[in-house]
């Protein structure tokens, strides 16, 4: 039985999820989280979620560090990004680092079933109208590189650089994570030799350099 993940910290629109998902596919389990916190939370309790439906920007997350998250935490578990953002060249970051679909939040409703489909069915998806210039648009090698980089950390060292990114100090990630702070010490070298950084100020950045812009934040301040 399939089972899916809806993160978003809008109720209305996670409504709207559920009820397409519930179409596109029978007997499909769903769960909801508002926060990234409480994604990941809820893939540590329930190993068995195959597919997450991940907003770019909701508590927690402001781009595709959620994402990298994600991938590096739980990697068997497919994710399909929705977003207000339909620049093709933040579509192709997003896939550079693992998504297995992206879904514009001005989709409709048939288009959010097909992308449920296809990727339980384990294909990528993206819409009709931004497959042409995806295609179109050049990959980073920074960005493949990072993916690829970001992706060889062991989920525990990938807490610690999200923790580092967040500015906390040696001993308060040894506290968050309930760990002896020679142990933080331990990952935090293996984190710098595999992100070829140098220091904890320099890994923090490269987390950091994953933010994107949210649309639909400007859309209400102006």
């Amino acid at each position: 039985m399939p089972s899916l993940l809806i993160a978003d910290d809008h109720p209305l629109f996670r409504a709207a999820l559920r009820g397409a998902a519930a179409d596109a596919v029978a007997d499909l389990q769903v769960r909801e989280a508002d926060s990234l916190e409480s994604v990941l939370a809820t893939l540590e309790s329930e190993p068995g979620i195959d597919l997450v439906l991940l907003d770019l920007h909701m508590p927690g997350n402001h781009g595709l560090a959620g994402l990298a998250a994600i991938r590096a935490q739980h990697p068997g578990v497919a994710v399909v990004v929705v977003s207000a953002n339909d620049d093709p060249r933040v579509v192709l970051r997003a896939l550079d680092h693992g998504a297995a679909g992206y879904l514009p939040k001005s989709s409709g409703l048939e288009e959010l079933r097909d992308a449920i489909r296809s990727v339980l069915a384990c294909e990528q998806w993206l819409p009709s109208t931004l497959r042409a210039t995806v295609a179109r648009a050049q990959s980073s090698a920074n960005d493949a590189d990072l993916a690829a980089r970001l992706a060889s950390l062991s989920p525990q060292q990938f807490r610690v650089l999200a923790l580092v990114a967040e500015g906390l100090l040696n001993k308060q990630i040894a506290d968050r994570l309930d760990v002896q702070e020679r142990t933080v010490k331990a990952h935090l070298s293996a984190i710098f030799d595999r992100l070829g950084v140098r220091n904890r100020t320099q890994a923090g950045v490269v987390l950091r350099g994953l933010e994107l812009s949210d649309p639909s934040r400007h859309l209400e301040d102006s």
